[in-house]
């Protein structure tokens, strides 16, 4: 896009150049292009989710109709059953069938809970999201400094420690990390409020804003609830942070390390500044788009991966829905919850790209 060039009144000499504003429309047009095809590209990998979901789902063992017909069910009950479910019809004509309601937004009802799965969904994403969340900023909180910590003594003991401490946060199973958090602050030192959910029994849920108990306890001055809420989520966060700790560290220090060997770097020494402001301003702002990118595909990977934490500290969450899906054969719940995955993690990679763009302009004229 071509900018207009401000000159001089009269056409003599004078200061000249691009316009007010027009990096800004600049920008503007190219994150609007740029997300115009993320979406354009993604169309091709959702169609492909929905049909692998769908064949994949019928492929589980045992069949819904049995399930809930009841172990005293006959034949002809369980006939009946699989009628009222539509799975008694072919396999192209449940897909067409499938097709169709998510045309009009329908993911089907849950046989499990008798609700829609988008209410479902709806009800359960916002507590998952807000455990990945903050197990992001745990992470993200330790793993920056140690990496930049690490990076700026290289081969040094601090630099040893740091990767070591990682790597074994990294190596513990997530579930063992969670009965062991359990176990000591809230079984031995009592600290810990119960594992019981995302509230406990002796509050009341703050009025669904945003679906995320801290948030929604904030928006209604209840700083009780807000307090009761985030030590419910201390524990699980740690437990699932813990995870993303490693990537995030090893990512900023091998970032770091590239940044802090550029001419500019070496120039921004010569010139005489302080070396906070060398390390911060000049290398870790360089440094940032690996590490958003990286923070990214945690962050996905943490969303997907927080199924065993929701089932240790009882999180009713999307993985525990997943889980309690697959193991009853529960097509509609499977479907909706692997489309649903698909779209956040096409939103993710959105966002992501977008914030690469912003943050480093060179993005825009590659992409």
């Amino acid at each position: 896009m071509a900018c207009p060039l401000l000159l001089p009144a009269g056409g003599g000499a004078g200061r000249s150049g691009p316009s007010p504003g027009c990096g800004r429309v600049e920008l503007y047009a190219d994150v609007t292009k740029l997300i115009g095809n993320r979406l354009l590209g993604a169309i091709p990998n959702i169609i492909s989710v929905i049909i692998v979901t769908f064949l994949v789902s019928r492929a589980l063992p045992g069949d819904p109709a049995v399930f809930y017909a009841g172990p005293a069910a006959n034949a002809e009950s369980i006939a009946q059953v699989r009628h009222n479910l539509g799975l008694d019809k072919s396999l192209p004509q449940q897909f067409l069938a499938y097709i169709g309601d998510l045309v009009q937004g329908d993911l089907g009802t849950s046989l499990n809970s008798g609700q829609p799965v988008l209410v479902d969904i709806g009800n359960r994403l916002p507590a998952s999201l807000e455990l990945t969340f903050f197990a992001l900023i745990f992470a993200v909180a330790l793993g920056l400094p140690l990496g930049v910590w690490a990076a700026t003594r290289p081969n040094s003991l601090v630099d040893h420690f740091c990767r070591a401490s990682v790597t074994l946060g990294a190596a513990l199973p997530t579930f063992f990390v969670g009965l062991l958090l359990i176990y000591v602050f809230y079984f031995l030192l009592g600290i810990a409020p119960s594992p019981l959910g995302r509230l406990d029994i002796i509050y009341i849920a703050p009025p669904p804003v945003t679906g995320f108990y801290t948030v929604d306890a904030l928006i209604a001055g209840d700083m009780e609830v807000f307090r009761a809420a985030l030590s419910q989520l201390v524990l699980p966060a740690i437990s699932l942070g813990l995870f993303a700790l490693a990537p995030i560290a090893r990512m900023t220090r091998a970032a770091m390390l590239a940044a802090m060997s550029g001419d500019y770097v070496r120039t921004a020494r010569a010139s005489g500044l302080s070396r906070r402001t060398v390390v911060f301003t000049y290398a870790l702002r360089n440094a940032m788009l690996p590490v958003l990118n990286i923070m990214g595909m945690v962050f996905s990977f943490l969303l997907g991966a927080n199924v065993l934490v929701e089932q240790v500290f009882g999180w009713p969450g999307i993985g525990s829905y997943a889980v309690e899906a697959v193991l009853t054969s529960d097509y509609a719940a499977v479907q909706g919850f692997v489309l649903t995955m698909a779209l956040l993690y096409v939103a993710l990679n959105l966002v992501v790209d977008v914030m690469n763009t912003v943050v480093d302009p060179r993005v825009r004229y590659e992409s």
